[in-house]
């Protein structure tokens, strides 16, 4: 059939198959399949293995985990439009919304904690061995059963009414912790693209490596994290504190302070977020170290203003801030800090190893204080954008802190992805995200008596994403108009 110039035939789409030696640019619709199908994996196996399925189940589950990885990265070379990447965002969510807890057992010592403040304790003081039922100990981990929450008191709150809803049921319990991270993810969703237009890196470009990246689908949602809670309120009140300064409109820019403020009373990284503010706002005065420790006394001020109204309107009280040191008292051995103290261990005996960490933890806090002050007076400077700043300042906090967990790299990633261009250090973060969504089982437990299940387990995954791959190298979709 022959269409003439004039004629008013609606173009048809056709979508044809062809067989390259590649993964090329025009297999979004493809990779975003292939990432909901890894989703759908990784739900099943974990529930199958949550039954005491066994290897395969184990397997089946670590191969739904690397589809994901897989499909995320591929789709790192192709160019959908950023409300495509917040589809595929929903659609690859879905799955993990019905999931087992993934990764971590966190929500339960979530579950234990609300039942302490339920009871009218305070969680900060009190631990779950002492001031929870028999049944919700017995499912939060080992180290944490006698250790008081290291929470602040907004998300006490959030679990004591958590509690309180569902009566402690810890299905209802763990299906309204997921709708809180989910909120907290709608946040990060709303601010990143929003930082990213302040630094001119394209909101696609953000989307896929701040929010899309296998870390926050397996730890915000699958693993039901507060972080995202933390990271919605951070990240969000730093948009509205940013679009207050131009103009000064000061309401705005104080609801902004305000929702930093309350995600410090998560987890207290939070409070990075107000040095970047307020570093800002000395330099929309007119910069010069007064006014900068003008914005900085107002910023402590806010903190803690926010922080007493919110320990006393959740009845909460202030134990949180004795237990502020609470998570480092399990030696992480992600944390560069601890290396020197395993190794000392290793050749002088565990006293000396223990001796090393706290010394290298200390010097890791100096460093970290020391970086913070040069990039605060680099972006006083001007010489580096605030959402950069923010980036570098969280990623000191992440290298050198005591601690490190999977989901900590999230603290960096999200404003990271918002500010680097094209290039090695954002190709860098990429890997690494990757890396770090793969270094855990899906399921938490202790393989210690089942590392060969563990290995094979493993290599079944492996063997069914390289079939994967193999199969997307070659599949090519093309879409042409007639």
């Amino acid at each position: 059939m022959t269409i003439r110039p004039e004629s008013t035939v609606s173009p048809v789409q056709t979508v044809t198959y062809r067989w390259p030696t590649a993964v090329t640019t025009d297999t979004p619709e493809l990779l975003r399949w292939t990432g909901f199908g890894g989703a759908l994996l990784l739900t099943a196996g974990a529930w199958a293995v949550s039954a005491r399925a066994g290897g395969l189940a184990l397997g089946v589950a670590i191969a739904g985990a690397g589809l994901v990885v897989l499909a995320w990265t591929l789709l790192g070379r192709t160019r959908p439009d950023a409300p495509w990447l917040r589809r595929t965002l929903a659609w690859w969510c879905g799955p993990l919304l019905v999931a087992p807890p993934l990764f971590s057992g966190d929500v339960f010592s979530y579950l234990a904690q609300g039942e302490v403040a339920a009871k009218g304790l305070d969680p900060n003081v009190v631990s779950p061995a002492v001031g929870a039922s028999a049944e919700a100990v017995a499912r939060v981990g080992v180290y944490w059963r006698e250790t008081p929450s290291p929470y602040g008191p907004l998300f006490t709150a959030v679990e004591r009414s958590i509690t309180q809803v569902t009566g402690g049921d810890p299905v209802a319990g763990i299906v309204a912790y997921r709708l809180v991270a989910v909120l907290g993810l709608l946040l990060v969703v709303w601010a990143v693209p929003r930082l990213a237009a302040m630094t001119g890196v394209p909101e696609r470009a953000a989307l896929w490596l701040g929010v899309m990246n296998p870390l926050v689908l397996w730890h915000l949602i699958g693993g039901v994290h507060n972080d995202a809670l933390m990271l919605g309120l951070m990240l969000s009140g730093t948009v509205i504190a940013f679009h207050a300064l131009p103009e000064l409109k000061w309401w705005p820019f104080t609801a902004g302070v305000v929702l930093i403020g309350l995600g410090a009373q998560v987890k207290l990284p939070a409070l990075v977020a107000l040095a970047v503010v307020g570093t800002a706002l000395a330099r929309r005065l007119g910069g010069g170290w007064v006014r900068f420790v003008a914005a900085g006394l107002g910023m402590v001020v806010a903190a803690v203003v926010v922080s007493v109204v919110t320990s006393l309107a959740g009845m909460s009280g202030f134990g949180w801030v004795q237990a502020l040191g609470t998570p480092s008292k399990v030696n992480s051995w992600m944390a560069p800090t601890n290396w020197p103290g395993y190794l000392a261990g290793a050749v002088f005996g565990p006293e000396s190893g223990q001796a090393m960490i706290s010394s290298a933890r200390i010097a890791g806090l100096v460093l970290i204080l020391c970086g913070v002050a040069v990039v605060i007076d680099r972006q006083l400077r001007g010489r580096v954008s605030r959402v950069t700043a923010l980036g570098m300042m969280m990623s000191l906090i992440v290298v050198l802190g005591p601690v490190i967990q999977p989901w900590y790299l999230l603290w960096a990633v999200l404003p990271l992805a918002a500010c680097l261009p094209v290039g090695k250090w954002r190709t860098r973060v990429a890997v690494l995200a990757g890396v770090f969504a793969l270094l855990v089982p899906p399921l938490a437990g202790n393989f210690a008596g089942r590392v060969p299940e563990l290995i094979g387990a493993y290599v079944l995954g492996i063997a069914l994403v390289g079939g994967a791959y193999l199969v997307l190298r070659r599949a090519r979709v093309s879409v042409a108009q007639a």
